[in-house]
């Protein structure tokens, strides 16, 4: 019998490679959308959608009914106050886990974190990913579930990271900490492949993870520009940011979304996640626990990402 997967945030860049990677491995997916005309999924009579959303419990319930495991990647990323996060990244675990506690037999659940969380305190985004976390290590009584911390993640369909590469092809690696910071990277390709291997996995224990591409001690800024300078065929000069030139709009964002309600993406709290010197991390317990290996390094994945070498890379 064909194992069906539940699958939130689908729709996103994460979700979207996770479930295209899931439908080619043979399994059903079952998706959670808001609007399914405009969800943007792979045409397959493998995957069902379901209207809904986590605030809704019906929804939620329809969702993972007779799924053998629930990979939950919906979660904010933007946002002006610490309730905007929680009431995706905290509050959204809660709900899919009452529901699924509440089945007979319930579904493995891994939720996708991030690394920020181990710092809770930096910023509202990285301390709901933290209470997320702990939702599930203090309310899950008969779910076995993981929480997956990635670093930053880039490859095909990132809108996030793909700015900064376009301006380090053209010649500029603009540097919004210290040049001597340190941090772990993850191509999405190979994120996916880790969902796929918890999937395949017969006995995993609960707990919280890191994820990384396997360099050990990650990457510093100069080794990035050295790997976009191999693969644009040009030299890239790193330039330190002036902290003004970003705090000062950082601020103005942070006002105008609490005063207009909308949810910006570059905040204070945004840039003390940036400008931390150690976002280093490894695999090394999920590779124990699962068996999963990293296959991507950073100079491939930027050449499986398109649009940001000019027509060097497009797919």
């Amino acid at each position: 019998m064909t194992r069906t997967i539940a699958i939130t945030g689908a729709t996103g860049f994460i979700g979207r490679t996770i479930c295209r990677q899931v439908l080619d491995a043979g399994f059903q997916v079952r998706a959670l959308v808001r609007s399914p005309a405009r969800a943007g999924l792979p045409q397959s009579g493998n995957l069902v959608r379901v209207t809904g959303s986590l605030e809704n419990a019906e929804s939620l319930n329809t969702l993972v009914q007779g799924a053998t495991a629930v990979v939950h990647c919906a979660g904010a990323v933007r946002g002006a106050t610490q309730q905007q996060f929680d009431r995706v990244n905290v509050d959204g675990v809660r709900s899919l886990l009452r529901v699924l506690e509440g089945l007979a037999e319930p579904p493995h659940l891994l939720s996708l974190s991030s690394l920020a969380a181990r710092e809770p305190g930096l910023s509202y985004y990285a301390a709901s990913k933290y209470r997320g976390e702990q939702v599930l290590s203090t309310e899950a009584n008969r779910v076995s579930w993981m929480a997956l911390r990635p670093p930053a993640v880039y490859g095909p369909g990132d809108k996030e990271l793909l700015p900064l590469f376009r301006a380090m092809g053209r010649g500029i690696a603009p540097v919004p900490g210290s040049p001597a910071a340190r941090f772990s990277m993850v191509c999405v390709e190979d994120l996916a492949g880790a969902v796929l291997a918890w999937l395949r996995c017969e006995r995993c224990a609960s707990g919280v993870y890191s994820i990384d591409d396997g360099r050990a001690g990650g990457y510093n800024w100069s080794a990035v520009a050295e790997t976009v300078s191999r693969l644009c065929g040009r030299k890239v000069r790193l330039l330190q940011v002036p902290d003004w030139l970003l705090d000062i709009p950082a601020r103005v964002n942070r006002q105008a979304g609490r005063v207009l309600g909308y949810a910006p993406m570059l905040t204070p709290e945004k840039l003390c996640e940036l400008r931390h010197p150690d976002w280093v991390c490894d695999s090394i317990r999920l590779t124990e626990q699962t068996g999963w290996q990293p296959a991507v390094q950073l100079e491939e994945g930027l050449r499986l990402t398109p649009g940001w070498c000019g027509s060097r890379f497009e797919l």
